[in-house]
């Protein structure tokens, strides 16, 4: 993407930022003028941990976790995540436990699933929802079926970008909102001022990255 369009927000905790692209972009439901870039925080250590800390903080003391489902690519930050939940320490519902760490399977008709010996790790445990972002909340309404239809509990989704505090009657904590984003919109692809207005998109995005047009 051009350089000037490219920011980086910093924030009070040390290797945690926020990269963002300013431009039209679409996703498969819906248009921004943002792309909000997680790839170092999905890859790189320091900030996939600098994640993880700042997202234990709202599970620590209050929900008990026994799996970490990890969608779009989280695996890294779900790891520290997990180490994060289970530090020793009095007031930790989860001190000392294993937590599993597992992503799930999605069919050519867009379902998510396990597979049996995975099953086990779903089934009748309190499953944490971990997400890169929470926008249209289609993505992480499937993967909460799943669970539940796995026989699963849904204890939170967990995200590093989220538009909403509550997905499909759960709630969501994210790291960064649209707060830390001056001027920032999602808009239904059908509605998008942008548009209307003439201007073209810059690049398609997913839980990957971007592809220019």
């Amino acid at each position: 993407m051009p350089t000037p369009n490219t920011l980086k927000f910093e924030t009070k905790r040390k290797n945690l930022y926020l990269r963002v692209v300013r431009g039209h972009f679409a996703t498969s439901n819906c248009h921004s003028n943002y792309y909000i870039d997680v790839a170092a925080q999905k890859s790189r250590l320091s900030e996939a941990n600098a994640v993880a800390e700042e997202l234990s903080s709202y599970y620590y003391h209050s929900n008990v976790v026994d799996t970490i489902l990890c969608l779009d690519g989280t695996e890294v930050i779900g790891t520290c995540l997990a180490n994060s939940l289970t530090k020793a320490d009095i007031m930790n519902m989860n001190a000392h436990k294993t937590i599993y760490i597992v992503t799930p399977e999605s069919t050519n008709s867009s379902q998510l699933l396990f597979r049996d010996n995975i099953v086990p790790m779903i089934q009748g445990k309190h499953v944490l929802i971990l997400a890169v972002s929470v926008a249209s909340g289609k993505t992480v309404e499937a993967a909460a079926d799943a669970v539940r239809y796995y026989g699963g509990t849904v204890e939170g989704v967990a995200s590093i970008f989220a538009t909403k505090e509550e997905c499909a009657g759960i709630p969501v904590h994210s790291v960064f909102d649209p707060k830390d984003i001056p001027g920032y919109g999602s808009y239904p692809s059908h509605n998008c001022p942008l548009c209307k207005q003439g201007q073209k998109l810059d690049a398609l995005i997913n839980c990957h990255g971007y592809s220019k047009l």
